[in-house]
């Protein structure tokens, strides 16, 4: 039976600080299965997504690292992290100095976790709840980390990011060697090294690129 989201997330979690940001601490799971399990029990469901909130994913590591290290794709705009489970990118971004960020999840425990996650930094981030997919664009930079994943969903994201690229909107995925990256329209523009766990990646150390989607 549901309870509540927050209170679920700081049980079943710990404070801890991502490998290549270890300026931003946040609530993370330390295994897998036990929170996988624990949430199923929650929701009163079997057969779920992981929870992807749960983890600092190596493509939002990335994209909070590039964005601190040089805030000027955020200062001052507004800006979104779009599938950003726990709001890492989200939460780097309003450190940089961003006019206005939001999270865009469609997972109650995923908002809940970068609530949890912004008090813990001191920033202020807005949440989108729901598929934000094919809204008007209000903002003026979109970050994507790892959600080339499967087919279903980069067929369902892709056109819709392509458009905001197309009406001006810098986006930029971030991606550490999905299978389904589309080959044509990115202009890679930084890579980064980001040490990763065995349990979640099957080896140490991936390797993300920062694209820009082209228009």
């Amino acid at each position: 039976m549901r309870g509540d989201p927050e209170a679920f997330v700081t049980a079943n979690t710990a404070i801890a600080r991502p490998p290549l940001v270890p300026e931003v601490p946040l609530y993370l799971a330390t295994e897998i299965t036990s929170i996988w399990q624990a949430t199923e029990a929650w929701l009163g469901e079997q057969g779920i997504e992981p929870p992807f909130w749960a983890f600092a994913w190596p493509g939002s590591q990335a994209l909070a690292r590039w964005i601190l290290d040089d805030p000027s794709p955020v200062a001052g705009k507004r800006v979104l992290d779009f599938a950003a489970g726990g709001g890492l990118a989200a939460i780097a971004a309003a450190k940089a100095g961003a006019a206005m960020v939001e999270a865009a999840e469609i997972d109650p425990l995923a908002h809940a976790a970068t609530r949890l996650n912004a008090g813990l930094n001191g920033v202020v981030v807005a949440e989108a709840p729901g598929d934000v997919v094919g809204s008007p664009c209000r903002w003026d930079t979109i970050m994507a980390g790892d959600v080339c994943y499967e087919a279903p969903m980069t067929n369902h994201i892709l056109p819709w990011l392509r458009r905001l690229a197309a009406e001006g909107a810098t986006v930029i995925l971030a991606d550490p060697g999905r299978a389904y990256l589309p080959h044509a329209g990115l202009s890679p523009i930084a890579r980064y090294a980001v040490p990763v766990t065995r349990e979640l990646e099957d080896r140490e150390e991936r390797t993300v690129t920062l694209f820009r989607l082209v228009p």
